[in-house]
C-alpha cells in the first residue's frame, strides 16, 4: 500500500529555466534529508524556454517530482490553482519558483497547522520577520502603496499578503482554490478573502526572506494590474459572490495575528 502524502509542494513556474534547477535541488534536498512522505508539483504556465526540460532532468533525481504543463501563459494565479487542486498532501504548500522564502521555513507553517490554524502564510511584514535581501526602494513604496490600500479595502488584519509562501491544510486548499477566480499576481488577496468568507483561521507567520534580483514582476504594468485586480476582488465581495456557506458550519473567524505588525 503506498504511504499517504503528508505535504505537497506546488511551484508555479514561466520561463523559469535560469534558477528552477536549484530551486528543486534544495527542494529535493529537504524532503529527502527529512524522510518526508512529499510530492513536489511543478506547474509550467507556458514556457517559451527549456523549463519542461530542466524539469524532467530533475525527476530522474527526485521520483516525487512532477511536471504540469499549460500550453499557453494564463497567469501565476492560474498555475498555482491547477497545482493546489491536483496535490494529493495532507498539507499543501505554494512557494515561488525563485524560493525567496528558504524552504526551511515551512517548519515555522506547520507549527501553527499544528495548532488548530487551516493556513498559514509568510509574511515579510512583522516584527520578527528577517528580510535579508531587500527589494529595490521603488518596489517596496509600491508594494507599501498596495499593501496600504488591501488593508483598507479587503484584509485589514494581514500585512504582507503577497509572500510567495503559503501553506494550507487540503479541505481549505481544494474549495478556497476551486472559487478562485483571478489568474494575476493579485491573486494571494483572493484566496485570502475567500478563506475569510468560509470561515477558516489563517496565521500570518513571520519567515525569512531574500529578495531575486531576477523577479518577473514589470513594476509598471503589473503594480497597475495589481491595484485593478484589488477592485475586482472588492466589486465582488460586494456582489455576495464570495459570500459562500461557512465550513462544516463553523462559525466565521477572520484572520488572527498574536503578534503586532510593522506597517510595511
Amino acid at each position: 500500500m503506498t504511504a499517504p502524502i503528508a505535504l505537497s509542494i506546488v511551484i508555479p513556474a514561466y520561463n523559469e529555466a535560469g534558477r528552477i534547477g536549484a530551486t528543486l535541488g534544495r527542494v529535493g534536498d529537504y524532503v529527502r534529508q527529512h524522510g518526508l512522505a512529499a510530492e513536489a508539483l511543478v506547474v509550467d504556465d507556458g514556457s517559451r524556454d527549456d523549463t519542461p526540460r530542466v524539469v524532467e532532468g530533475f525527476q530522474l533525481r527526485f521520483p516525487f517530482l512532477k511536471l504540469l504543463r499549460h500550453e499557453t501563459n494564463h497567469g501565476k494565479g492560474w498555475a498555482v490553482r491547477t497545482g493546489m487542486l491536483a496535490a494529493q498532501g495532507e498539507r499543501i504548500l505554494f512557494s515561488d519558483a525563485d524560493l525567496s522564502t528558504p524552504i526551511e521555513e515551512v517548519k515555522r507553517l506547520t507549527h501553527w497547522l499544528d495548532h488548530g490554524y487551516d493556513i498559514a502564510i509568510g509574511s515579510r511584514g512583522l516584527p520578527d520577520s528577517q528580510v535579508a535581501v531587500h527589494q529595490a526602494w521603488y518596489r517596496e513604496s509600491m508594494g507599501k502603496v498596495f499593501g496600504t490600500l488591501k488593508r483598507f479595502a479587503l484584509l485589514p488584519d494581514i500585512y504582507d499578503s503577497q509572500c510567495g509562501f503559503k501553506l494550507f491544510a487540503r479541505e481549505a486548499a481544494r474549495r478556497i482554490f476551486a472559487l478562485q477566480r483571478l489568474n494575476g499576481f493579485a491573486f494571494d488577496v483572493e484566496v485570502l478573502v475567500i478563506a475569510r468568507k468560509l470561515g477558516y483561521k489563517v496565521k500570518e507567520v513571520p519567515v525569512r526572506w531574500l529578495n531575486s534580483p531576477e523577479s518577473k514582476v514589470n513594476p509598471l504594468t503589473d503594480s497597475a494590474r495589481m491595484l485593478g485586480e484589488l477592485a475586482v476582488i472588492w466589486l465582488n465581495q460586494r456582489r455576495g459572490l464570495y459570500d459562500f456557506p461557512t465550513n462544516s458550519g463553523r462559525q466565521r473567524i477572520g484572520m488572527t495575528n498574536d503578534e503586532t505588525p510593522n506597517d510595511e
